[in-house]
């Protein structure tokens, strides 16, 4: 037993001295450099990319025209279109913690219920009405927090809340949204549930849901097509 303290004792102070010694470091929090433009086709596999040299780089990566268009509306049964310029669109923005997407709506479109699992998220209409709901986590008693923002509105959804969108207007809106992460990463909730490949087993759907299993069915066979 004396052995036993001794050692853990021993152990202790190990943990403690290492806990005071200068730690070797494979990042920094803050940029070593101007830019690290992404280098999409590299094989090293690490949190994010590496860069590319710069000479290579040019400076394409500084601008971006991806958002200036938007998509089809109607491509879709959501009556939504996302362009996304995150990391892999827009590979300047690598490293910098920052990204954009733009979403166009037809009336009566929607983005559907979704969560953003490594970003906070700023927007603002450029035209049309959209309602704006905000799910708050279960501290809050899931308290659903919903406004109609207009064009040159603003709205700010923390990260991991789900939320969505929803054209109330009579015409098409569009929205343009910035995130304080290179790839925000999207959760769609319905997706998600009914569409995941391989899909959740339909009995634990039934249970969580509370439906009969026909009804978990007839939503999976809404989203063997994906989005």
């Amino acid at each position: 037993m004396e052995c036993f303290k001794t050692t853990l004792a021993g152990v202790v102070l190990v943990v403690l001295l290492l806990q005071q010694a200068p730690v070797l470091r494979a990042n920094d929090p803050d940029p070593l450099q101007d830019f690290c433009v992404a280098d999409l086709d590299s094989e090293v596999t690490l949190n994010g990319y590496p860069c590319k040299p710069t000479p290579a780089a040019g400076d394409e990566f500084l601008f971006s025209s991806r958002l200036a268009t938007g998509g089809d509306v109607n491509a879709n049964p959501n009556g939504s279109n996302v362009t996304q310029l995150d990391v892999a669109g827009w590979p300047g923005v690598n490293t910098l913690g920052v990204s954009m997407n733009r979403i166009d709506f037809a009336p009566g479109g929607t983005n559907p219920p979704h969560v953003h699992p490594r970003a906070t998220e700023v927007g603002i209409v450029l035209r049309g009405e959209l309602l704006v709901g905000i799910i708050g986590s279960l501290d809050t008693g899931n308290r659903y927090y919903s406004r109609v923002v207009r064009g040159g509105e603003t709205f700010v959804i923390p990260r991991g809340l789900m939320h969505f969108q929803f054209n109330v207007g009579k015409t098409e809106a569009t929205m343009v949204v910035s995130f304080n992460s290179q790839n925000p990463g999207i959760v769609f909730v319905p997706l998600t549930l009914f569409g995941s490949n391989p899909p959740i087993p339909t009995p634990v759907l039934v249970k969580a849901l509370r439906v009969d299993a026909g009804v978990v069915e007839l939503l999976k066979s809404k989203f063997t097509g994906g989005y």
